[in-house]
C-alpha cells in the first residue's frame, strides 16, 4: 500500500487506515522500530494480571480483602484437579 508523509506539526507521519489498526489489535499506544531499513509497527503485549499480587497485599494490609461471597466455601478445593 503507498502511503504520504505528510507534515505534522516539526514532525512527519504516515496515516494508518483504521482497519489496519483494528486488524493488528493497535489502539492508544504501540511499538514503533526500525531494523534494517524497515520500519516495524508493533502491538505492544501486557501481561493483563501485571499488579495484581502487589494489590492483593496492599488490600491485605489494609482489611479490604474480605470474601464477597463468604457462602461460597473452599472446602474440597484441595482435592480438585484444576
Amino acid at each position: 500500500m503507498e502511503v504520504t508523509i505528510r507534515k505534522m506539526g516539526n514532525s512527519q507521519g504516515v496515516l494508518i487506515p483504521k482497519p489496519i489498526l483494528a486488524q493488528l489489535g493497535l489502539e492508544g499506544t504501540a511499538d514503533l522500530q526500525v531494523r534494517d531499513g524497515v520500519i516495524e509497527i508493533r502491538a505492544i503485549r501486557r501481561n493483563p494480571r501485571a499488579g495484581w499480587a502487589e494489590d492483593a497485599q496492599r488490600l491485605a494490609a489494609e482489611g479490604a480483602d474480605a470474601l464477597i461471597w463468604p457462602e461460597v466455601a473452599n472446602e474440597g478445593d484441595a482435592e480438585r484437579v484444576w
